[in-house]
């Protein structure tokens, strides 16, 4: 490894074996060297600002538009054109990096694929590794997968392809710089537009991303920043890195503007992430009585405050040539069950109409099998136009107050909520601790963020009297024995600490990745 640390200023601490070599060549470390050098330092100074704001909320302050930035949002100015293979996203398919998902998301019939190095892929060093080699092999239009039963190949028109790398919170432990782990947004990010910025430019594509939870317009700006060094440094021509925002914390629904103004030569829209946005304003209200929700269930789409959020997003979209993408369709078809079937295919209809109603140029699936049924409501609308964006939505105004509404009429916490959250909390997280990070679980597809909402709500809902711990606790003692085996213990300590902790924890994934290889 010395030759690694003397190009690079890293050290590789995981094992580096087959393709690992070819991922992490030194030209490769280099450059991701160079990210950390360069930006690291900006990254932590944020991570700070996002706990003085935290504190200043606990404290009692409400988020507001910002008066500092009230010229860019009523100036006249708007994001760059978009490529041709980006102008049509009616449906994407989201999923994690492993070889058979990847093949059969490019395959599904959705126009783009979002390859998620996050909230659907646990950071094994294994994972992550082979996740890069997957992409490589799929912009090659190489990649094959064969199990013995059944071999897996690419169609002739596989969907585009977009790439998260995790948000700017979470560390990559394999890789150090003076014996610190580096960020695992930069690691991500680095190597597959280290391996593949000229290759998918050379192919008529791009280099397209999705950034999560990001908090404001400075995490925004840094972002922009490390787009426009990479393209200097590896030649690529200027904006040609892509970029949707996911809008998935409070704090970002009060900087959309702002935003895309940041990322206005590389910005490719804004996706309304609707289960880590929950998250968030559970998350950052925590200790508000005012803000307790009920039932994850009964925070639907439709609820005033997602309404008001969801309505800003395509609007502030729409005037500034950008593309607004829908929520994920989370259920999991089953082939054994026709009537659990017909009844969620009948809300998946209804979500999708809806958003294509509102005015989103598309939206996210998490099966092959919803593909169509987000075509059929998407088609109805478009009429043959790739977008909606001309649709300027100009009707909408919404207010700071409509966005922090947070009541939810007729809604309530039940037994039955509490004990779905901590089941599919656990759940979740022993498959994660297992290395698979997006799971099937009664018939929706969990990934991080849907967790994330268990583990908050039962936190919230103890810390404000709402529930009793030990309530909690027996619930958990009457659950465990009923999952069978694996390392169910192993999740219930993570959910223990993140769930019932006197102290919030930020995100799982902390404490969990120090629980994996």
């Amino acid at each position: 490894m010395t030759s690694l640390r003397a190009t690079s200023g890293l050290e590789v601490v995981g094992s580096v074996e087959g393709r690992g070599a070819e991922i992490l060549s030194d030209d490769a470390l280099a450059f991701v060297g160079e990210l950390h050098r360069r930006f690291d330092a900006r990254r932590r100074e944020l991570l700070r600002a996002r706990a003085e704001r935290q504190a200043r909320l606990d404290a009692g302050e409400l988020p507001d538009f910002l008066p500092e930035t009230e010229h860019v949002r009523d100036g006249d100015w708007q994001v760059a054109p978009l490529p041709p293979d980006l102008q049509d996203r009616r449906v994407e398919i989201t999923g994690p990096v492993d070889r058979k998902m990847v093949i059969n998301a490019l395959n599904s019939g959705a126009r783009c694929f979002m390859a998620d190095f996050e909230d659907a892929t646990t950071p094994t060093w294994t994972n992550l590794l082979d996740g890069q080699a997957n992409l490589i092999d799929a912009i090659d239009r190489t990649i094959e997968l064969s199990t013995g039963e059944k071999t897996y190949a690419l169609g002739d028109d596989p969907a585009t392809l977009l790439v998260r790398p995790r948000g700017w919170h979470l560390p990559e432990r394999h890789v150090v710089a003076r014996g610190e782990p580096i960020s695992g947004s930069l690691f991500d990010f680095g190597l597959y537009l280290f391996h593949n910025g000229r290759r998918l430019l050379d192919r008529g594509t791009g280099p397209y991303l999705y950034l999560p939870k990001l908090e404001s317009h400075l995490e925004a700006r840094l972002w922009n920043d490390v787009f426009d060094f990479t393209e200097e440094t590896l030649g690529l021509e200027h904006g040609s890195i892509k970029a949707t925002v996911l809008v998935e914390t409070i704090l970002a629904a009060f900087e959309m503007e702002e935003i895309l103004y940041e990322l206005r030569d590389h910005a490719a829209g804004l996706n309304a992430g609707r289960w880590d946005y929950i998250f968030s304003v559970i998350k950052k209200f925590r200790a508000r009585e005012d803000f307790v929700l009920p039932d994850r269930a009964q925070v639907t789409m439709t609820v005033p405050f997602m309404r008001a959020y969801c309505e800003l997003l395509v609007r502030t979209c729409h005037r500034r040539g950008a593309h607004a993408m829908g929520g994920m369709a989370a259920f999991i078809p089953s082939r054994r069950d026709p009537e659990v079937n017909e009844v969620a295919l009948a809300k998946v209809h209804e979500d999708k109409e809806r958003e294509a109603g509102d005015g989103f140029d598309g939206t996210w699936v998490a099966h092959p099998d919803l593909v169509p049924v987000a075509l059929e409501e998407f088609d109805k609308v478009l009429a043959g136009r790739p977008n909606q964006v001309d649709r300027l939505r100009e009707d909408v105004q919404v207010s700071a107050r409509e966005l922090l509404d947070v009541a939810v009429p007729g809604g309530e916490i039940t037994e039955e909520g509490v004990r779905a959250n901590v089941s599919v909390g656990i759940r979740y997280l022993e498959s994660w601790l297992r290395g698979v990070g997006a799971v099937a679980l009664d018939n929706l597809m969990e990934d991080a963020a849907t967790a994330e909402i268990a583990r908050s709500q039962v936190w919230q809902w103890v810390r404000l009297g709402r529930i009793g711990r030990d309530d909690v606790v027996a619930l958990e003692d009457a659950l465990l024995p009923a999952f069978g085996e694996g390392r169910f213990e192993d999740a219930r300590a993570v959910f223990d600490e993140v769930a019932l902790a006197d102290d919030f924890v930020e995100f799982l994934t902390l404490p969990a990745y120090e629980r994996i290889d």
